[in-house]
C-alpha cells in the first residue's frame, strides 16, 4: 500500500513540475538554454527576407527583450528559435508550447485574452483602406458593390463586416492566406481595396514595384493594440518581457526602432514606409498597459 502511494506521490509530482515548467517560460528556457520567437513572413511590424532571415519594428523589439532575459537568467548564450507563424494558427501555436513568445502584428482583444496573455502594448493600429492610386474609392461607403480584400484570421475581418452591417453597403469579400497573398489579390485586380493594418498596408505598398500606384485612404475603421503575445498564468515571465520593454521605452531604445524601421529606408528595398508614430502609441508608451481594443473602442 504504501509503495503504490508512494508511487502515485512520485507521479503526481513529476505531473506538477512538467505543468509548472508548461507554465514557467523562463525555467524553461534556462534548461534549454533556447526560445521560440513567433514571427510574421509578410507583415508591417515583422517580416522575412528570405533565407530564415527575420527583421522588422517588433522582431528587433523582441531579440532586445529575449537578450535582457538571457541577461536576468545568467546565460552565457540564447539560443533563438524563429517560428514562422500566420494570422491562424499563432494563437494555438503558443498555447501548445511551440511558441514561446510572440512578436509580429496581433491585436490585443478580449476574445483572445481568454487563450493567452499580451504583454503592454507597444504599438496602436488604425485599420485602414488600400487602393489604387488611379482608383475612385476614398471610403467606407465607395466599397459598395466592390471586391475587398483581408486576410483570414485577422480582426479586420469582423471589422469589415460591421462597417458593411452598420453603414448598408455590400462588397463581395476575398481572403488571402497571408498579407502579401491580400496584396497580390489587390496588384493583380483581383481585388478593388485591401483592408487592413495601416503599417501593414504601408510596409507592403513600400515593397510593391512601384509603390506610387496605390494610396491609403478613408477614415479610420478600427484602433487596435498590438502587443507580443505570451502563455497565461505564467506572470513571472510576462513581468520580465514588460519590464524589458518599459526599458526600452524609458531610455529611448525603442522610439530609436521606431525611426529605424518606419522613417528610414529599410530592407529589402531600401525604400521608406514613412509612418511616424501616431500619438496613439505615444499615448501607449506614456501609460504602458495590456489592455485589449475593447477599453479603446470605448473612448
Amino acid at each position: 500500500m504504501k509503495k503504490h502511494l508512494l508511487a502515485i506521490a512520485v507521479t503526481a509530482l513529476a505531473a506538477g513540475s512538467v505543468f509548472a515548467q508548461a507554465n514557467d517560460t523562463l525555467a524553461k528556457i534556462k534548461a534549454s538554454g533556447s526560445v521560440s520567437l513567433g514571427v510574421r513572413e509578410s507583415s508591417g511590424l515583422s517580416y522575412t527576407l528570405g533565407n530564415g532571415k527575420y527583421v522588422g519594428f517588433h522582431t528587433e523589439m523582441a531579440e532586445v527583450i529575449l537578450a535582457d532575459i538571457q541577461k536576468q537568467l545568467g546565460l552565457p548564450k540564447l539560443d533563438i528559435k524563429y517560428q514562422p507563424v500566420t494570422s491562424q494558427n499563432r494563437v494555438p501555436l503558443v498555447t501548445n508550447g511551440t511558441v514561446d513568445l510572440e512578436c509580429g502584428s496581433t491585436t490585443n482583444n478580449a476574445a483572445r485574452q481568454k487563450d493567452v496573455a499580451f504583454a503592454v502594448t507597444t504599438y496602436v493600429e488604425e485599420v485602414r483602406i488600400a487602393t489604387k492610386a488611379n482608383s475612385s474609392i476614398n471610403s467606407i461607403k465607395d466599397l459598395n458593390g466592390k471586391t475587398v480584400a483581408t486576410t483570414t484570421g485577422t480582426t479586420s475581418v469582423q471589422t469589415l463586416r460591421k462597417h458593411e452591417r452598420a453603414g448598408g453597403i455590400d462588397f463581395k469579400e476575398v481572403f488571402g492566406k497571408d498579407h502579401a497573398d491580400s496584396f497580390l489579390m489587390l496588384e493583380t485586380g483581383r481585388a478593388d481595396a485591401f483592408v487592413m493594418d495601416g503599417s501593414i498596408l504601408a510596409a507592403n505598398i513600400s515593397k510593391s514595384k512601384n509603390p506610387a500606384d496605390y494610396k491609403i485612404v478613408g477614415e479610420v475603421l478600427s484602433v487596435e493594440p498590438i502587443a507580443c503575445m505570451l502563455r497565461k498564468d505564467d506572470p513571472a515571465f510576462k513581468k520580465a518581457v514588460d519590464d524589458s520593454i518599459k526599458r526600452q521605452i524609458k531610455d529611448g531604445s525603442l522610439a530609436k526602432l521606431y525611426d529605424k524601421w518606419f522613417m528610414q529606408p529599410v530592407p529589402p528595398a531600401n525604400v521608406k514606409i514613412g509612418l511616424p508614430l501616431s500619438e496613439a502609441t505615444k499615448a501607449a508608451w506614456a501609460n504602458p498597459n495590456d489592455k485589449p481594443m475593447e477599453d479603446y473602442a470605448k473612448k
